[in-house]
């Protein structure tokens, strides 16, 4: 059983939808001319950012998933990025987004674009929902960020504790009690 815990409201759902409409137009600003760009999201946490920013680009795209774990059930990274289910389509010679929903210690994504650009795409481009800095571990950095936080341990719109809260349509702090 998980600590008893409340949530408070980091930022709105309307703040989300409104920067990722001024993403949107930035990824379709880089990736002008592409005949298809292939938005490669990392499960689970970037579900709901995945379908809410493809929406918005106004260009064709191919989606595709990639599922990496470094947390399990914990609050804490274990720094050990484990891939649990890959790419279904190929990327070599194309155009490739990652999408991730937050970016803390730096490992899964340092992991995930290492492999991905392994698999020799044309372009490999990243975006993270969210970003903690203060948390990096391994030098990097996303191409573009929804939003910088603080060292605080967050839930909702696709992020989970223990597979709950990801059906919040905002971002949260977790306080535990």
């Amino acid at each position: 059983m998980k600590r008893p815990y409340v949530i408070d409201e980091l930022i709105t759902a309307k703040a989300i939808a409104a920067r990722i409409e001024e993403l949107s137009k930035e990824i379709k600003d880089e990736f002008d001319g592409t005949d298809k760009l292939i938005v490669v999201g990392l499960l689970r946490g970037s579900f709901i950012f995945i379908a809410d920013l493809v929406r918005e680009l106004d260009m064709p795209v191919e989606v595709d998933f990639l599922e990496a774990s470094s947390y399990g059930d914990e609050i804490e990274s274990s720094r050990e990025v484990r891939i649990l289910k890959d790419l279904r389509g190929t990327i070599e010679g194309r155009d490739v987004l990652v999408v991730e929903d937050i970016v803390d210690t730096g490992f899964t994504l340092s992991h995930v674009v290492s492999l991905l650009a392994s698999r020799k795409p044309a372009r490999i481009k990243s975006i993270a929902l969210l970003d903690k800095p203060t948390r990096r571990e391994i030098s990097i950095k996303a191409d573009w960020t929804g939003f910088e936080i603080p060292d605080e341990f967050v839930v909702g719109y696709g992020i989970d504790y223990a597979q709950r809260n990801r059906n919040l349509g905002y971002i949260g702090t977790v306080r535990f009690n």
